[in-house]
């Protein structure tokens, strides 16, 4: 540890909102060079390359591994749209004769166009090439370290089939590898259906590092369905005859700005025979502000149960690449045929005065019966019925899941949890290979479009997930397969201890175990600290034990101790290791 670039920390940085950015920069595997960007040192770096190798030992069999430029040209992503729906995301820039480039997020278009450079058979296929690169994305807010960040290591990959069972063949390969690689990597994972966004396709899925820290939603259900919240399909009630329904009537309903006092004055004003009215009667119309990648801007109005909130982030995984914002006092001012805190259906829809499109949460079926706004100051209107005084313009998934809400699978009531995007794999189709003209010969000749998958990991951010799930109050608890050395020896002494620790460490390395070795002129309370803050998984000392003819060995997780006899000490050690 003299000669290691590495400096522990006593104090957490100023900017660590979570445990895995606070230990690894605590403990000298990381630092920050700007905000989303950091500098990996040495123990950080040997980690990092562990995860790599667990994920080529797993691809390597399904797959070979290129590696392409991250600087690239704007035409094959203008060709897909995504140079724009990307937005600000993506990190642009012009070289000295004006032309367009951009630091890649991901490449299926470069992926593509290598393929369509170099084959051109059917025979060639089905093909699947990765690699693990470098990565760059704008983030607005980067956040929690290695988690969220501007620039990371992703590693990608792309197949490419001659019909959907190829693809479909393809996907699973990939999928089963990611089982095993996340298996390996060592922390709890799901599994869950996921949307596709701007990647496009037929079907995705996520692997969800569970953690409390995690930026993401997802629910499972006892009978197995497990889904990121965005990817939740509400399940639709049948419709309701409506025959019978009174006539829609108007009310005055002062001072109701919110859903909670609409209830109130509604049982005080407006009682219910059956029972009294509640928030989920109501029918609440949130309207927005969309903008779209080419820079236009045009409201959207949501209808929802009024003991519902809108999830912006299920919002606008349906509307991606758009973007949904809320309306502004300008926004209001521009569209005056809207009264704010009393909006109804009347006023809304493609078809109203306003023209603004109205989507209503799935359960706003034909046949329901609401208490809503009625576009007048002061007054809301009661038993307004879907279909037959209002028809929305369609459905959209933007209400809040809840935990107890059914599963659409039926198989039971949902719960709510929080993971860390640790991996995505999407079937794409034929998206990318249509706009760059990916095609091949097939078997009777004719020229026919390549169906194509994408599957990425995020290989700095599992680090970081490792960290969050394995770490404790002392500090990083890393897996055997991804620590930076297998022992972690303390010289706890002067004189024949520092000898005695030098012969077994030289031992330990002849016999394929790695050892970071504390020289350091530091206090024995101090080495202890760091050795608990680093993570190594076994901890040797070599102290006062010597005097008995022994050296102690500790297991970082568990904090067990076993004195062994000097003599055996290496062979037994290296056999812990390699348990």
């Amino acid at each position: 540890m003299t000669q290691l670039f590495v400096r522990t920390l006593r104090e957490d940085p100023a900017d660590a909102e979570v445990p895995s950015h606070r230990w690894l920069v605590r403990a000298g595997y990381i630092r920050r060079t700007a905000p989303g960007i950091y500098s990996w040192l040495p123990l950080g770096w040997k980690v990092l390359r562990n995860v790599e190798k667990i994920i080529r030992e797993e691809m390597d069999p399904i797959s070979q591994e290129v590696h392409l430029p991250a600087l690239l040209p704007s035409e094959p992503y203008e060709a897909t749209g995504r140079w724009e729906e990307y937005g600000d995301l993506l990190f642009r820039l012009k070289d000295r004769r004006d032309n367009d480039f951009l630091l890649g997020p991901t490449h299926e278009e470069i992926f593509a166009l290598l393929v369509k450079d170099l084959y051109s058979s059917y025979k060639d296929l089905p093909l699947s090439l990765y690699q693990i690169q470098t990565k760059y994305r704008d983030e607005a807010r980067p956040r929690a370290g290695l988690l969220r960040g501007r620039e990371f290591v992703m590693k990608d990959s792309y197949s490419f089939d001659i019909d959907d069972a190829g693809l479909e063949k393809s996907y699973q390969a990939h999928r089963d590898a990611y089982i095993k690689i996340f298996d390996r990597l060592g922390f709890e994972y799901r599994i869950v259906s996921a949307m596709s966004g701007a990647m496009g396709g037929s079907a995705s899925e996520e692997f969800l590092a569970v953690g409390e820290n995690g930026e993401d939603t997802f629910v499972r259900s006892p009978g197995g369905y497990a889904a990121n919240v965005e990817a939740v399909r509400t399940p639709v009630p049948d419709p309701i005859p409506y025959d019978d329904a009174p006539a829609a009537h108007a009310e005055d309903t002062p001072d109701t700005p919110t859903i909670a006092t609409l209830v109130a004055v509604a049982n005080e004003r407006v009682p219910r025979q059956d029972r009294p009215w509640e928030a989920s009667d109501t029918l609440k119309n949130v309207v927005l502000m969309v903008s779209h990648p080419d820079g236009t801007r045009e409201p959207l109005a949501v209808g929802l149960p009024g003991d519902r909130e809108v999830d912006m982030k299920r919002l606008n995984a349906q509307l991606e690449p758009s973007e949904a914002e809320p309306f502004t006092d300008e926004d209001f001012a521009q569209h005056p045929g809207l009264v704010k805190g009393y909006i109804g259906p009347q006023a809304l829809g493609t078809e109203s005065v306003t023209k603004i499109k109205f989507l209503v949460d799935p359960r706003v079926v034909t046949g329901t019966r609401w208490v809503t706004g009625a576009n007048e100051p002061g007054r809301h209107v009661f038993d307004l019925v879907a279909g037959r005084d209002f028809t929305p313009d369609g459905t959209i998934e933007a209400a809040e899941i809840r935990d107890g809400d059914p599963a659409p699978d039926g198989s039971g009531p949902l719960s709510l949890a929080r993971g860390m995007e640790m991996g995505h794999v999407f079937q794409l189709g034929r998206k990318y290979a249509d706009a760059l003209g990916l095609k091949v010969l097939d078997q009777n000749g004719k020229l026919v479009t390549v169906t194509m998958g994408s599957y990425g990991i995020g290989v700095s951010r599992a680090v970081a997930a490792v960290a969050e799930n394995t770490s404790d109050d002392k500090g990083l608890c890393w897996p055997r397969e991804l620590a930076p050395y297998d022992v972690h020896m303390i010289i706890a002494g002067k004189g024949e201890t520092v000898g005695a620790a030098d012969d077994l460490a030289v031992a330990l390395s002849e016999r394929g175990v790695s050892v970071l070795l504390d020289d350091r002129k530091a206090s024995t309370g101090v080495k202890f600290a760091d050795a608990e803050l680093i993570g190594v998984p076994t901890i040797v000392v070599v102290g006062k034990g010597l005097a008995d003819g022994v050296v102690e060995v500790r297991d970082r997780r568990t904090g067990e101790r076993q004195d062994l006899p000097v003599a055996e000490a290496a062979d037994r050690i290296a056999a812990i290791v390699k348990e």
